[in-house]
């Protein structure tokens, strides 16, 4: 089956009250929807992945899945109805046997939950998580209670939902008034919604203390992981200077086999080290030519997906370069800024900062710039 996932991002999550969209509040260091994102691709599963967003959000939903294989976002519209069926139409000429639809605000899919949804969707046209309901349910007037509900027979739907692509784009385009969720959509069409074992860990954010809860929940899984990293290279007239992703004046540059970014290059040995894979050379071999003059932001890349492909986030990093020329000062904020991009995550937790050797030893002299970085994980014991 090819099997297509949306990414529901298009919503301003007012409830929450914060200053921009719940989805893009940072969780342990990175977006909630990158964790989302990340969490629809990673038992393998999802084939084709596309956010749905607001408009004029298209750029910024691009950085924040940097490095992920997902399609363009997509604009939605002024409902979610109506932002499914931007993303349904956007998807149609793909034809995918299966679409699940899931909220940018639910950075968790418990594993096994997609592969119970997809084995429900042989015997029905949709599919569900849900939970069935545990506390006694009071239908009120105000502050007054009018009765209380019986919960017998009554589930809490979770996300992702999953469906027969052609059957919800059917319903969707036949749809004559507003649903509350894509479920319905079919039951309204008649069409049989299944349920599979939904889980209270699948969690969506919509005010603060669901966040707190999240992030208690996902760091309480996950053990720390230390790595430390150090590079060398020599100066060399006519080369530009690329330090921490950022180009900066100076009168030579750094001589290596890609562009010598000698911070990240010890930022990705850090990374690679804390998850115990090595080093950049294993990854990206200098007697390759294909990494000849390479920018080193794809190598950064590639560390932060490795901590993403084992299930972790990054805690926090530290750079520290070792020169006497080119000053960093005046660059540390671009540094630090680009690092993050590139890693992912909030700028907070990336530190950069430069420190002589009082000209001593080769850096004193002017002949190489060295760099030394830490990085702390948390991934998955």
């Amino acid at each position: 089956m090819s099997i297509a996932a949306l990414l529901m991002a298009a919503g301003s999550g007012t409830r929450f009250g914060a200053a921009q969209p719940k989805q893009y509040l940072p969780l342990l260091g990175r977006p909630v929807i990158r964790h989302a994102a990340e969490a629809l691709l990673a038992e393998g599963l999802v084939d084709i992945l596309l956010p749905v967003c607001a408009a004029g959000e298209e750029a910024r939903i691009a950085g924040l899945l940097d490095g992920l294989p997902v399609l363009p976002a997509v604009t939605g519209g002024a409902t979610r109805q109506a932002s499914v069926r931007a993303g349904l139409e956007a998807l149609a000429e793909r034809t995918p046997e299966v679409v699940l639809v899931h909220d940018a605000a639910r950075p968790v899919v418990p594993r096994g939950t997609i592969a119970s949804i997809l084995e429900a969707l042989k015997g029905a046209p949709g599919a569900i998580p849900a939970q069935p309901v545990a506390d006694t349910l009071k239908r009120g007037d105000g502050a007054a209670i009018v009765e209380t509900v019986a919960r017998a027979g009554l589930y809490r739907a979770q996300t992702p939902q999953g469906f027969r692509f052609d059957a919800l784009l059917t319903a969707h385009r036949a749809a004559g008034g507003e649903a509350t969720d894509d479920a319905q959509l079919l039951e309204i069409a008649g069409e049989r919604v299944v349920l599979v074992s939904g889980s209270e860990t699948n969690v969506k954010i919509t005010f603060p203390e669901d966040l707190e809860r999240v992030a208690g929940q996902v760091q309480g899984r996950l053990v720390p992981r230390v790595g430390t990293g150090f590079d060398v290279h020599r100066t060399e007239v006519g080369r530009r200077m690329v330090l921490c992703g950022v180009v900066v004046p100076c009168e030579f540059g750094l001589e290596g086999h890609s562009d010598a970014d000698v911070g990240i290059h010890a930022l990705c040995d850090a990374i690679y080290g804390a998850l115990a894979e090595g080093d950049i050379g294993r990854w990206f071999p200098p007697s390759e030519m294909q990494w000849k003059d390479a920018d080193s932001a794809r190598f950064l890349r590639h560390a932060a997906g490795r901590v993403a492909a084992r299930g972790g986030v990054i805690a926090n990093v530290d750079v520290t370069i070792l020169c006497e020329r080119p000053k960093i000062g005046p660059h540390r904020d671009a540094m630090q800024a680009r690092l993050a991009e590139l890693l992912g995550v909030d700028p907070g937790i990336v530190g950069v900062k430069a420190t002589t050797t009082e000209r001593l030893g080769f850096t004193g002299r002017g002949e190489g710039i060295a760099a030394q970085a830490a990085a702390m994980l948390l991934v998955p014991g």
